[in-house]
């Protein structure tokens, strides 16, 4: 028996797993069906690979909108001609789901339509993300996650501001995955290559992801890959496509970079000071490019602490929404 489920799925939630669940016990086989609209702020492809993740054994497919939800008849017909055959069986929390089903010929199972075995909605989470964090599985909450990402040039305090502002905060924070690299690597002879710099930009996001996934909505990042960029051209003098690609995998919500007024203080591997000046104008310069809103925050650990939390909870009230 062929099973069908349909939705925005935007994003998707625990109700949505459940829903998808019961079509799973109750057929042979099940396509999930993840509808697809310029105008949604999450694309079709992140909301369909975080379907995947949590429901390997189901088939998650991209079906583009037609703009009318309320003719069940137009997407009957649109859905039999996506999938080139006809469902058994719909499975549906929603109103649409009878209709819908009727015009394919097919048998109409709805799911917890109340919402009382999962009391969410998909409203009801893109109108305040943070206060649903609790309905949202492992991937989404990677990919969702709120994050604060703390960047600057050598020695200019980044790690000092990321563990305050965590901690002022009350949330998690991701450490500099760059400098553990460094040092694991400073028992050889050799140098720098772009192989390193593609494995600490993965690196760091897999620890961020993981961090995220465990968080309650919001996490702060001593830097990232898209500051890896700039290290990759610091140390072999430009920044490689495949070094970019990584990058853009990137979620910032907020940068706050860090000042260079303060003493550069040797630590055993820092060997920028030369460069000190030049590489905070590059990340000022490289950070406007991604259209992240940022701040630069410079003084005692107080000032800069006191005004990267004002920029961050005023990012955290504007983003709750999605």
């Amino acid at each position: 028996m062929r099973g069908l489920v349909i939705g925005k799925f935007y994003p998707p939630h625990l109700g949505h797993h459940y829903l998808i669940d019961t079509a799973l016990k109750n057929s042979d086989e099940v396509d999930v069906l993840v509808v697809d609209n310029p105008a949604y702020h999450i694309p079709a492809q992140k909301r369909a690979a975080w379907l995947r993740a949590r429901h390997p054994n189901a088939q998650v497919k991209i079906i583009p909108d037609i703009n009318n939800d309320d003719d069940s008849i137009a997407w009957a017909a649109h859905t039999m001609q996506f999938l080139g055959y006809k469902p058994d069986v719909v499975f549906s929390s929603e109103d649409y789901g009878g209709p819908w089903a009727h015009y394919m010929g097919a048998r109409s199972i709805v799911v917890d339509k109340a919402r009382e075995a999962v009391p969410i909605s998909g409203t009801k989470v893109r109108e305040d993300l943070l206060a649903s964090w609790q309905y949202l599985s492992d991937p989404v909450k990677s990919g969702l996650a709120l994050r604060v990402v703390i960047a600057g040039a050598e020695s200019t305090g980044t790690t000092t501001l990321a563990r305050d502002l965590a901690e002022a905060l009350h949330v998690p924070w991701v450490p500099e995955v760059g400098r553990y690299y460094t040092e694991s690597i400073l028992t050889t002879n050799d140098k720098w290559c772009d192989g390193d710099f593609y494995r600490i930009g993965r690196l760091q996001q897999a620890y961020e992801n993981e961090i995220a996934a465990r968080s309650n909505g919001i996490i702060v990042c001593d830097t990232n890959a898209v500051a890896t960029e700039l290290w990759q051209r610091r140390y072999i003098g430009k920044t490689t496509k495949q070094m970019k690609e990584i990058a853009r995998q990137d979620k910032a919500d907020l940068y706050i970079i860090t000042g260079d007024e303060i003493p550069f203080v040797q630590d055993g591997i820092r060997d920028g000071e030369h460069i000190r000046h030049r590489m905070h104008k590059w990340f000022i310069a490289h950070i406007k490019k991604t259209g992240v809103p940022y701040i630069v925050v410079s003084g005692t650990p107080e000032e800069r602490l006191s005004k990267a939390k004002k920029a961050a909870k005023k990012m955290m009230l504007a983003a709750r929404k999605i």
